[in-house]
């Protein structure tokens, strides 16, 4: 049983920065993948970016890579997402997700054992 509560999405200009956070509780998994999905209206839930427990392998998508960072703090159970240099077309609810068990699949949603509420991130042009 694992509780993940998103927050820090808004309103951003294109080209600005917002920090998502994500703070795990309940039962730990020293040995998850955690990852950020978004879902914007009328679309599939995608993946945006995960990162191994040790922090030390990281994936993102082709979209976000080179202006997203995902970091993860496992001593205080959070999980972070820098957005950088936003478009438009990331506006999205963005959530957190926590995959217990290793697996090849970290971006497939369905892989994934527990999930945030989403938070909200628009961003106007």
């Amino acid at each position: 049983q694992v509780q993940l509560v998103e927050s820090g999405g808004g309103l951003v200009q294109a080209g600005g920065s917002i920090r998502l956070s994500c703070q795990a509780s309940g039962r730990t998994y020293t040995t998850s993948t955690m990852g950020w999905f978004r879902q914007a209206p009328g679309k599939e839930r995608d993946f945006v970016a995960a990162i191994r427990w040790s922090g030390s392998t990281t994936d993102y998508a082709d979209s976000v890579k080179d202006r997203f960072t995902i970091s993860r703090d496992n001593a205080k159970n959070m999980l972070y997402l820098q957005m950088n240099s936003l478009k438009p077309e990331d506006t999205a609810i963005y959530y957190c997700a926590l995959l217990r068990r290793w697996s090849i699949r970290i971006r497939t949603p369905s892989e994934y054992d527990d999930w945030g509420q989403g938070t909200q991130v628009t961003v106007s042009s």
